[in-house]
């Protein structure tokens, strides 16, 4: 019997001790669940010895050597066996049946060559949530390649100016990392004592600083969000200029001008490095033949995108969208930067002819998707012909260990737990994982699960289920 009818066959207590309990975690947390923000929170602090020891710097003074990536991580998933479609059907049944995903639930589970798909159900598009990250990845990735970086540079404006132009490097910091701990590898502080380093030869005149962040254009709150995302601090607005995502220098809450911020904190850094700042930074035309006195370059596309990936960051992944916008159409709005998402997947060979996309991180609840259109993706990401796409892959958490993952598959069943890696993505209403999986006898399989009208009792239980249904994908021998 699944949970959905214990839960409901237990008496006036059984029923409502839930409903209460729910609600009382939600009264705290609801933004959380419902954007997908939790994980990326616990995915920005300082390493847990507990859940990331290897993230942990080791004590001083002890010399080992440094750690490479193993190779396997890399490689494509084995494309051998094939799926039964009654096997897959009799590992995750019961599981569809459940009551808590509510009346709209979409799944889909394929080889990665294997067409038709060995589980196909529902018919509609689906509300996809953050899996929409997938899409707006994979995009970037073939518009830029792994290797792009971003930049953030000063240079000289005016007499007695100098002007930070941002690049839109979406892990741009206030101040160097107190650990190696990624993503922290440009800053403004670093970039202030270069920009004082190359202004030294012209004596101890005082210095005006301005900013140009218009490398984006089009509102920078996106009109297909809720009205209360900016100002209830559940997103940043998007610019190609900030320090920290936007975020406030205390940690809490988002600044109403991040491009403002971002200067602010370069020209106290300025101070720091010994340059007399007068005035207020204000917005400048940088023009394109400057001088550049200083640059801060960002981590690989291919690291910023398992980020994005593995804690479901939306302020990052809606700054992707516009940089694929301004490689494949010279835009950079965020409605030039979805349109070119479909159109390079669309290039790349993915199903998108239902697809209704608003945003790079899912946050509208606009957006459909087909599960068809999720697992595309994720077979291409798998190719050997597209190393460049593997990203998407590496990103993916893993269940029970990584990412937007850690603290989750804690019930599922413990012989697929490791064997699956997804996608995660929460709104209210809608709980969805689409990632890949390999069962017993070592069949690597693909799949996209969505359930887009989930009681708000039921948010918790509906998103065990799907970690159940995706672990029992791991934990049979679902090969012919």
């Amino acid at each position: 019997m699944v949970r959905g009818d214990r839960r409901h066959g237990t008496g006036a207590f059984g029923r409502w001790f839930p409903v209460i309990l729910v609600l009382a975690i939600l009264a705290g947390a609801l933004a959380a669940y419902r954007f997908d923000l939790g994980p990326r929170w616990f995915g920005t602090g300082e390493p847990d010895p507990d859940t990331e020891p290897a993230a942990v710097e080791p004590p001083s003074g002890l010399d080992l050597p440094a750690l490479t990536r193993p190779a396997a991580v890399a490689d494509p998933l084995p494309g051998g066996g094939t799926l039964s479609r009654q096997k897959v059907r009799r590992a995750v049944d019961r599981f569809l049946r459940d009551r808590d995903l509510g009346k709209s639930v979409h799944a889909v589970v394929a080889g990665l060559a294997q067409r038709p798909p060995a589980l196909s159900v529902g018919a509609d598009p689906a509300k996809p949530a953050s899996t929409t990250k997938l899409l707006t990845a994979t995009a970037a990735l073939e518009a830029l390649g792994p290797d792009h970086v971003f930049e953030t540079t000063v240079v000289r404006g005016g007499p007695g100016r100098v002007v930070l132009v941002g690049g839109g490097d979406p892990f741009l910091e206030r101040r160097p990392a107190s650990s190696e701990t990624w993503p922290r590898e440009a800053d403004v502080a670093t970039l202030a004592r270069r920009t004082a380093a190359a202004l030294k030869d012209r004596g101890p005149g005082k210095i005006r600083v301005g900013y140009d962040d218009s490398l984006f254009s089009g509102p920078a709150e996106n009109p297909h969000w809720r009205n209360d995302y900016v100002p209830d601090g559940v997103v940043s607005p998007i610019t190609a200029l900030w320090v920290d995502e936007g975020r406030d220098a205390s940690g809490f809450g988002r600044v109403a001008d991040p491009s403002a911020e971002a200067a602010s904190e370069f020209a106290r850094a300025l101070e720091r490095a010994g340059v007399k700042v007068v005035g207020r930074p204000a917005p400048e035309d940088a023009g394109a033949d400057a001088k550049v006195l200083a640059r801060a370059t960002g981590v690989p596309l291919g690291q910023v995108v398992e980020q994005v990936l593995a804690v479901s960051d939306n302020e990052a992944a809606e700054v992707l969208t516009r940089h694929v916008g301004l490689a494949v159409a010279g835009k950079g709005s965020s409605a030039a930067g979805t349109d070119a998402v479909l159109a390079t997947l669309r290039q790349l060979g993915v199903r998108t002819a239902n697809a209704k996309v608003y945003d790079g991180s899912g946050l509208s609840r606009e957006n459909r998707i087909d599960p068809d259109t999720l697992v595309d993706v994720l077979r291409l990401a798998s190719s050997a012909d597209q190393p460049d796409l593997r990203s998407v892959l590496t990103g993916l958490p893993v269940a029970g260990f990584t990412g937007s993952l850690t603290f989750r598959f804690d019930n599922a069943p413990e012989p697929g737990r490791g064997r699956v890696r997804a996608k995660t993505g929460t709104l209210t209403g809608v709980s969805a994982l689409a990632g890949v999986a390999t069962d017993l006898d070592g069949v690597p399989m693909v799949f996209a699960l969505v359930a887009d009208r989930v009681k708000l009792r039921d948010t918790l239980e509906a998103q065990q289920t799907l970690d159940d249904l995706a672990a029992a994908l791991g934990a049979c021998h679902c090969s012919s």
